[in-house]
Parts: C-alpha cells; structure tokens; sequence
C-alpha cells in the first residue's frame, strides 16, 4: 500500500445485517431464504393502496439488543420515515427508514489492533427494510425483479469517521460479524446477502483536522472484499493525489474478480431524500420495562468471556479468544468447565481434538452430541496418568463420540490403560 507518513486514511462503515426474524418488517411474508422467486410477498409487500402495514415487534427487539451490545443509548420515542429514493426493487417508490430518530445512539464497537484494544465510535444503529433483488443476467433483454427480500427487516450499523486503516476496517467487520451472530439477531452470512458493508474513505495530510473528499463504496459482500476495496480506493486516491488530480465524491462498487473498484456515479452534493414521518405507521415508544426485559435476556458478550476465562480459569489470552471465537465453543467449554478443575486440559482438548473432528465433518457444535461430563472424565484419565494423551485422543475420543460410553470403560475395553505404578511394575518384572 501507497499509505505512508505523508497521508492518513478515513473511513466510516456502514454495515446492513438482516434481522433473523421469521417475518419482514411490517408484514407476516416469509423472510425464509432460498424460495422461488416472489412467492414471499403480498400486498404489503407489493405497496398495494389501501394496505396497512404494522411494526414487528421482534425487529424491534433485536435492534435494542444490538444497541444495548454496542453500549448504545436506546432511544425510547420512535418513529419510520419514508425515504424518497427510487428503489426499482421497492413497489412502493420509498424505502420506510429510521431518519429523526435512529433507535440507538453513540456507542461503541471494540476492536483489536497491533497497538492494542480500542473502541470504533458508533453514530447510529437504526431500523428500516430491505429492498428487493434486481437480476440482470437472466434474460438478455429484461431485467428480472424478485421481491422476496422486499420489506426484511434490516438493522443498519453505522460508524463515526473512526477507523484509519483496512485492517481496522477488516477487525471492525469480523467483530460485528461475530456479534450479531452472538446475541442471535442475525446469521452473519455475507455470501447470503445476511450482512452487506459500505465503506466511506476518504484520505487527508497526516495532522490535517479537516476531512477529504469522501467515496463511497457499495455493498462489499465478504470482509475479504472490505478490505481489498479500502486498501484499493485509499492506493487510488494518493496516487491520484500525488499526481496533481482531484479526488471527486463518488459512488464505486468493488470488482471481486481483480479486487478494484470502478465508478458507478458521481456525486456533487448529498441526496435530498426528502424524509417525513410515514403517515400509515404510528410511532414506537419503548418502555424502561421493555428495554430491561431485552438486556436481561442477553448472553454474556464474547469480550466479557474472554477476561473471565483469563481472570477464573487461568487461561491464556490466545485460549480464552479462541475459545469465544463462536458462542457454541463458549458455551461448550463452560459446560465441560462445570465437571472439571483442569480448565486449560478442556481448553486444549475443546481446541484441539474436538475441533479437529467438528472441521473434518463440517458439523459445529450445535450438532456435536458428546455429553461435557463424559469428556470431563476422559480428560480426568489423562491427567491422572491411566492413559496417555495421543492414545485418548485418537482411538477412545472416536468411540465415545458415537457411543457415549465412559471412557474408562472404553479403555478397559480396547486394553489401553497403562500403568504408571513403580512397584507394580517391578513385581511384574520380578
């Protein structure tokens, strides 16, 4: 990368996760992926006159949940509006939004970096639905509209000018990612269209205060595709610089195929969406009560685990993000943690042969059915010398995986037991 002590990068994301509700924002249509085309809709959907829509409640407890995981401020008096843009995928000719009153303000979203933890400064996290899906290379002649998509509910996450580099960017995305997927608002999948990025960049003179010209690129579907985009546009954009042009404000979108991006379209000035309360959909007030109700229901975060299983359990810092790189390894290890002392022998054994056997039958733990207690026990028969730990791991794990058998019995069984005893090896000697 051009990125050097002359120039600084900044960016601000934009990420859109889908809430994993089982009907769209404002109607009871399927959101369930993967069916024919538009058969998910209805005259809601359709914005046919005359219909009524009504808020989804679950939509608007996940989006509080998320808040209240990015250490928000939860707005309490809500309202949507209606967003005047030509979507060629929403019937309706507007796209209902959150402007004036965003349901979550400020917070924050922790990072790692090489210098250390710290906070991405959030703006807002706010509601609104998900356009339809146009297909261009269907038909040679037409293009082809599903609207399926049309009206799920979608959180939009959207940062402060607070991240200063594509690794940043990269780590932001992952822990997000990992977030949404945590507290169950949302699968994380990008490939599906589950979350989507929009990156805003712009570069400045190192200790210049004042931002740069800023472009905006589009709907980045992988985080691989985030950070190639950002290491691109900000290349691009010195270079350009350096070369006595202008960096104009634009709209890109990211070319996967040679990790580039190309222009879309210029933008002189900001949109004018010309936002008003919709008319049809009354205003939300959420309760202190309701707000309580989500925060109580809330899992332990993954940065909360992760000094606990260093504080408690004695693990390494490594260990401990390993194992709450998914919730269902988390939630595995605190329940093997429950019938055993030896925490860094269940860290090792969960991290090591057990993952190895969940990848190699690409299964998680969700549908791994080995009771914590039973390798609890074959972890206390290592320890205590009965077995060693290479004999355990590839010929006992195996069988009491599919089994449930106690490992001692296993190994009574297949005649593994050794023996550590110095005065019983000496009678056999003898």
């Amino acid at each position: 990368m051009l990125l050097n002590e002359k120039y600084e990068a900044v960016i601000g994301l934009e990420v859109h996760a889908q809430l994993a509700t089982d009907s769209k924002l404002f109607c009871g249509d399927s959101t369930a992926f993967g069916a024919a085309p538009n058969t998910h809709i209805s005259p809601i959907t359709m914005g046919h006159p005359g219909t009524l829509p009504m808020a989804n409640k679950k939509a608007v407890e996940y989006a509080i949940r998320m808040g209240l995981a990015c250490n928000c401020e939860i707005e309490k008096d809500n309202y949507f509006a209606r967003k005047n843009y030509f979507y060629p995928d929403l019937p309706k000719g507007y796209q209902v939004s959150q402007h004036t009153t965003p349901i979550c303000k400020a917070g924050y979203v922790t990072i790692k970096t090489a210098a250390g933890e710290r906070n991405v400064q959030l703006n807002r996290i706010h509601m609104e639905e998900d356009a339809g899906k146009s297909i261009h290379d269907l038909d040679k002649d037409f293009t082809c509209i599903d609207l399926n998509r049309a009206g799920t509910p979608l959180v939009e996450i959207v940062t402060e000018p607070d991240i200063f580099s594509a690794d940043e960017a990269w780590q932001y995305v992952t822990e997000v990612r990992r977030l949404v997927r945590w507290i169950g608002i949302c699968d994380g999948n990008m490939e599906e269209g589950s979350l989507r990025c929009d990156a805003n960049i712009s570069i400045r003179l190192k200790g210049e205060k004042k931002l740069g010209t800023r472009v905006e690129v589009k709907n980045l579907n992988s985080i691989r595709n985030v950070k190639k985009a950002i290491e691109f546009e900000i290349d691009r954009m010195i270079q350009l610089v350096e070369d006595g042009g202008k960096v104009q404000q634009q709209t890109r979108s990211f070319d996967a195929s040679n990790d580039t991006t190309f222009a879309i379209r210029d933008k002189e000035e900001a949109n004018d969406y010309r936002y008003f309360p919709d008319p049809d959909l009354a205003p939300l007030h959420v309760t202190d009560d309701f707000i309580n109700k989500v925060r109580s229901a809330l899992p332990s975060l993954p940065n909360e685990l992760v000094k606990k299983y260093q504080s408690q359990f004695g693990l390494s810092a490594y260990d401990a993000a390993q194992l709450c790189d998914e919730k269902e390894t988390a939630l595995y290890f605190e329940a093997v943690s429950k019938h055993t002392t030896q925490y860094k022998a269940a860290a090792n054994w969960i991290l090591g042969p057990v993952r190895q056997y969940i990848n190699e039958r690409g299964i998680d733990f969700t549908a791994f059915n080995l009771q914590p207690s039973i390798l609890a026990e074959l972890i206390q028969l290592v320890e205590s010398g009965k077995v060693n730990f290479s004999v355990a791991s590839s010929k006992i794990l195996p069988v009491i995986i599919t089994e449930n058998q106690s490992p001692l019995t296993v190994a009574e069984s297949m005649n593994l037991l050794q023996v550590s005893d110095t005065n019983e090896l000496e009678a056999w000697i003898n």
